[in-house]
């Protein structure tokens, strides 16, 4: 059995397991007070070229999400996000639980935003009588594999500045948009141009755990009482700085990153050479096949993946995700599989 449901099936990297290991019989003080989680926080300020910066270690993306948006906002705020985007689609509506409503728009396949996609929803709630619009809410990589280019970000930022705007990032596979050949951006460039974003630790290497970069000071004040009222202090916060020490301190972080990239595009083109076509084009490590529905009963019987939706009445599409534990040899054993089915 092939493994391409998500980039998340695995525990962490050896290095981080041994960081881990190193600390463990350690007497550390908590809730992200200790020396680990404050160098980690200096050498990520470092990295993105942003003194002013505060990082917050948190737990998990859908945590980090909703905690920065609710620290973020005022009550009668909202944010505009893709239809597609992961707090709009996947997070059971946690954002609208911290009282802020989400503006959805329609976005094409690659899930990018853009300012001629956003203007209307500006121009449509200046009645009063409806919530403002606050926070511009996007992915890197989105949730269907596209990264923003320079450009387009910095587009997308001097656009939000213009209006009032907070940009924020879900980077819950940054390391993959990063990495893959089509990007163009630094954590740096990232830093300059949005006012907050996170490097996400889940799904590429860690045990668990997002860093969050705050770049604009006029947010970054009681974000700890924000992150204990919903839950997000982790006691032992240690754990999280050692983590994200382990993974970025030598470059480790986009080395995987670029495995688990490199695979996903290996079975990309693989497929695609196969007569299967893709739903997007995708740079990273999510792909999506078209294929035939008497397919799908083979593919259940080769591999893990997700179903993410109906193509017509005759395909359906199929989500493959590599990660930094995927072998070469699985991708390769898939399409040798495949094509003998076909």
């Amino acid at each position: 059995m092939y493994h391409f449901r998500n980039d998340y099936s695995v525990g962490c990297h050896p290095a981080v397991l041994e960081a881990l290991s190193a600390v463990n019989s350690e007497s550390v003080i908590g809730y992200g007070e200790d020396a680990y989680c404050k160098e980690c926080a200096d050498l990520i300020r470092s990295l993105c070229h942003a003194p002013q910066a505060s990082v917050e270690f948190l737990i998990g993306g859908t945590q980090t999400n909703f905690t920065a948006i609710a620290a973020f906002l005022r009550p009668w705020e909202s944010v505009i996000s893709p239809i597609s985007g992961h707090i709009n689609g996947h997070e059971a509506g946690a954002v609208e639980a911290t009282g802020h409503k989400i503006l959805p728009i329609r976005t094409p396949a690659n899930g990018k935003l853009s300012p001629a996609a956003i203007l209307p929803i500006l121009e449509e709630c200046e009645d009063a009588h409806l919530t403002k619009p606050r926070l511009v809410y996007i992915s890197d990589a989105t949730e269907t594999g596209s990264v923003y280019t320079k450009a387009e970000l910095t587009e997308l930022s001097f656009f939000c500045r213009r209006h009032g705007l907070l940009l924020f990032l879900d980077g819950a596979r940054l390391g993959c948009a990063l990495s893959c050949k089509a990007n163009d951006l630094t954590l740096a460039d990232i830093a300059q141009l949005t006012d907050a974003f996170y490097i996400g630790g889940t799904k590429n290497g860690a045990m668990m755990g997002e860093a969050l970069v705050i770049t604009d000071p006029a947010l970054q004040g009681e974000f700890f009482r924000m992150k204990k009222q919903h839950g997000a202090v982790l006691a032992k916060g240690w754990l999280l700085g050692v983590q994200f020490q382990a993974l970025l301190q030598d470059g480790l972080y986009f080395k995987i990153a670029r495995n688990a990239v490199e695979v996903a595009q290996y079975l990309q083109g693989g497929l695609k050479n196969l007569g299967i076509p893709m739903m997007v084009d995708s740079p990273t490590n999510q792909i999506f096949p078209i294929v035939p529905n008497p397919l799908l009963s083979h593919l259940d019987e080769l591999c893990t993946y997700e179903v993410w939706g109906k193509a017509d009445e005759e395909h359906t599409v199929v989500r493959f995700v590599t990660s930094f534990a995927t072998p070469l040899s699985s991708a390769d054993g898939l399409l040798k599989a495949i094509k003998d089915l076909t």
